[in-house]
């Protein structure tokens, strides 16, 4: 059970330094006990109390990481219902299915693996695949989850009730850790000492929500923190009340037998892909630690990526870019100059079309604390003295001969003001939308 702020008071220094974000150490244990703070924010608390506090500072959904090196995925590790209260922190990874006596398992992967989106910057891409054993051939189990290890960078899901054939799987894995996926209330004991042995977290199968609570309790009494849970719910409609019903009583009845990441099995929900897409989606927003899939197509893999981008942003700190002069297509002296706000979409579709335009182009990104030119214009960040400051410190005036600038045409409203700030300056408005702005490039003059 977790501690209260009064009993996490007590073991702390008492100095009431400040050093940790907060007025008072009653303040801070308070914090501690709610989630909202770090342990290690005090510099002075004792090795003793840092053990004694480790339950209380820790995640109420316990973070599980799979993988090696660069390629290790966390699931879990949440601190709230709603990402609106502080945010989400580890993006649903997720599972393509792939038996091991699939005949075309090379085709899929090799065609899983070229699902790479760039996007806002960030590399977009599916992270794990689910072996599942289609029998006890511990050889054959062992030799396709080697084809994964070897041909890709997914992490292994390790799909089996036999313990023999898991154990095989776990030695052709390597150096990647993988998930243990197949412990039921009958064979419990022999794989928690097997994913005990071999360090590598257990996902834990029941036929309910209670029914999961003795058997995580049992696996943490035996010393096998690393968890995944699955409630076995295989229809929609159970699923979400499921994963609701977990989550509710991670964060707010602070269950720790049910503070473990979960894992969710559209695949067995339905035999149509679109339905089985629509799932995941519902899954990724609300809220499974894994989501395990019949197969990854462009088509569906892509728009889930996208959700899970968008729920896992930080929405108190909105996606920015460095302020700064950025070359496109190596302009010159002679070359266009944009100006547009930091939010990190923005950039990315501007320079995009900027890019698809091949005209060379100077583009010039302010710091509107990462808000879109609309909202920022309304917030007075993208105003005209602003902006022309920004130019006039920026060096541009060095880089180009002519004196004209394109603002975009969502802040037309700022001309004035600007050519106030930089007389002798063309003030252009640009188009409303990126998408027109290659012909309008490719049609720019300074005087025009």
């Amino acid at each position: 059970m977790a501690l209260t702020g009064i009993q996490i008071f007590k073991m702390l220094p008492k100095t009431n330094c400040g050093e940790c974000g907060v007025p008072t150490c009653l303040a801070f244990a308070m914090n501690l006990a709610a989630g909202k703070a770090e342990l290690d924010s005090c510099p002075y608390v004792s090795e003793e109390a840092k053990a004694q506090l480790a339950e209380a500072s820790a995640p109420p959904i316990r973070p599980v990481k799979m993988g090696a090196g660069d390629g290790v995925v966390t699931a879990g590790g949440e601190t709230v219902l709603f990402r609106h209260e502080k945010t989400f922190y580890n993006p649903t990874p997720l599972a393509a299915l792939l038996a091991d006596d699939d005949p075309g398992a090379d085709d899929k992967l090799e065609r899983w693996m070229s699902y790479r989106w760039e996007r806002v910057g960030l590399i977009l891409k599916p992270e794990m695949v689910a072996v599942k054993a289609s029998g006890d051939d511990a050889g054959r189990f062992a030799a396709m989850v080697k084809r994964v290890v070897d041909n890709t960078d997914f992490v292994p899901i390790l799909m089996s009730e036999n313990k023999d054939v898991l154990a095989a799987g776990l030695e052709a894995c390597g150096d990647r850790v993988p998930l243990l996926c197949g412990a039921t209330e009958a064979n419990l004991d022999e794989l928690i000492e097997l994913a005990k042995d071999k360090k590598a977290p257990l996902a834990i199968k029941a036929a309910s929500v209670a029914d999961l609570e003795p058997l995580t309790e049992k696996a943490a009494g035996a010393g096998l923190k690393d968890l995944v849970i699955d409630p076995g719910s295989r229809e929609l409609k159970a699923a979400f009340e499921d994963s609701l019903a977990i989550r509710r009583a991670a964060l707010m009845d602070l269950n720790r037998n049910l503070g473990y990441p979960t894992i969710a099995f559209p695949v067995e929900m339905t035999d149509d892909p679109d339905e089985e897409t629509l799932a995941a989606a519902m899954l990724v927003a609300k809220y499974a630690g894994i989501v395990v899939m019949s197969d990854f197509k462009a088509e569906s893999l892509f728009p889930l990526l996208l959700e899970r981008l968008n729920i896992f942003t930080d929405p108190q700190r909105p996606m920015t870019v460095t302020q700064g002069v950025y070359e496109i297509n190596n302009p010159g002296p002679d070359s266009p100059v944009c100006v547009t706000s930091n939010f990190s979409l923005t950039y990315f579709i501007v320079a995009g079309e900027i890019e698809a335009s091949r005209v060379p182009t100077w583009l010039m990104i302010m710091d509107t604390e990462g808000l879109s030119v609309l909202t920022a214009w309304a917030a007075g960040k993208f105003a005209g003295d602003a902006v022309g400051i920004f130019v006039k410190k920026s060096g541009i005036a060095d880089k180009v001969k002519h004196q004209a600038i394109v603002i975009p045409g969502y802040a037309a409203a700022i001309s004035g003001d600007l050519e106030e700030e930089l007389p002798g300056w063309n003030v252009q408005i640009g188009p409303r939308e990126a998408a027109h702005l290659p012909k309008f490039l490719k049609e720019w003059a300074p005087d025009k």
